[in-house]
């Protein structure tokens, strides 16, 4: 009796080879077992990215030295790299390099994470000892401030919008309605999301605001941002900006609307981790509320205040401006669960 294979090994034997979708590239994707579905030039048989596999008068694809992550004819190299979105571009006029890193002091040894799985349960003993020492003092006393806010009712009744989908929008209809209760939504200021991502916080800020005049809203987010909302805006009243920078290099007193209107500034929040917390912080106290001097000018306190969701007090520390802050950190915490 012939041996037998593995089951299902007839079958695959038989199964024919696979074939890319008509009109699209040749180039098998090992990773998704499945062909690319890019569509290749009129006559050619795999798209750009997979170009090198097909020869084509001798021409070769090189990985560019940008971004090895995508490839580029060599006789064209001189050209891709003037236009590769990968390219260094000049900085805005707000960036201001480590401005909001916080003070630097020399003597700092520089610090190893390594995970706490790796740590015994005597170091970790230890570490909880110092941390309960080093918060001695502090007045944390949290509040819990779960709200809502009329604005995303509609939104949050809708059978359509799924678990996930409704845990962001109890989350954002919670920020507003705290935003609320410290009368933070209001016309004639400038909103600044820090790591705005999609920007819905600001969003729900402007719908909230619909019947107000005069607003501004800053986006601040590093990394380029697919399906932005705040292109869908066509309200004449509200002016929606990008600005894409890292938080720790930008200095808000040199936005050119900041700069011209000296308007007062709301800083908000959803997605920050801690650091980036800290970095919002610095940002609004140290780049914006000190640039202003002027006799007829607000006074610099009263002209930023911040409704964020992240706390890290890990950091804030090194730098004494922030302590008039704390407050407003302790209440944000418990926006939303």
């Amino acid at each position: 009796m012939a041996a037998q294979g593995p089951p299902g090994a007839a079958m695959a034997m038989a199964a024919p080879e696979p074939e890319p979708q008509p009109g699209r590239c040749a180039h098998f994707v090992l990773r998704k077992k499945r062909f690319c579905r890019m569509i290749p030039a009129p006559g050619r048989r795999f798209c750009g990215e997979h170009g090198h596999e097909e020869e084509q008068n001798d021409r070769k694809r090189i990985p560019c030295p940008l971004d090895p992550k995508h490839t580029v004819y060599e006789d064209q190299l001189q050209k891709h790299l003037k236009k590769c979105n990968s390219r260094e571009k000049p900085k805005p006029v707000y960036f201001v390099q480590d401005i909001n890193a916080g003070l630097k002091d020399v003597s700092e040894i520089p610090e190893k994470q390594v995970p706490l799985s790796s740590l015994s349960i005597e170091e970790l003993q230890n570490l909880i000892t110092r941390l309960k020492k080093a918060s001695n003092g502090l007045e944390l006393h949290l509040k819990e401030q779960i709200l809502s806010h009329q604005a995303l009712q509609e939104a949050l009744s809708d059978p359509k919008n799924g678990e996930s989908a409704f845990k962001h929008l109890k989350q954002q209809a919670s920020i507003l309605g705290n935003m609320e209760r410290l009368h933070l939504l209001g016309p004639g200021r400038c909103f600044v999301e820090f790591g705005a991502g999609r920007g819905k916080l600001s969003h729900w800020v402007d719908i909230a605001l619909e019947n107000v005049e005069s607003v501004q809203f800053l986006l601040v987010e590093r990394a380029t941002t697919r399906f932005k909302v705040d292109g869908k805006h066509k309200r004449r009243d509200s002016i929606f900006e990008r600005l894409q920078v890292d938080i720790q290099h930008l200095c808000l007193n040199k936005v050119p609307i900041l700069e011209k209107k000296k308007l007062p500034v709301v800083g908000i929040g959803k997605h920050l981790c801690g650091a980036a917390t800290d970095l919002a912080l610095r940002c609004l106290v140290e780049s914006y509320t000190t640039c202003c001097d002027g006799k007829d000018e607000e006074p610099a306190p009263k002209r930023c205040r911040a409704a964020q969701t992240e706390v890290a007090p890990h950091k804030s520390a090194e730098n004494e401006q922030l302590g008039h802050l704390w407050h407003a950190r302790n209440h944000r915490q418990s926006f939303y669960k």
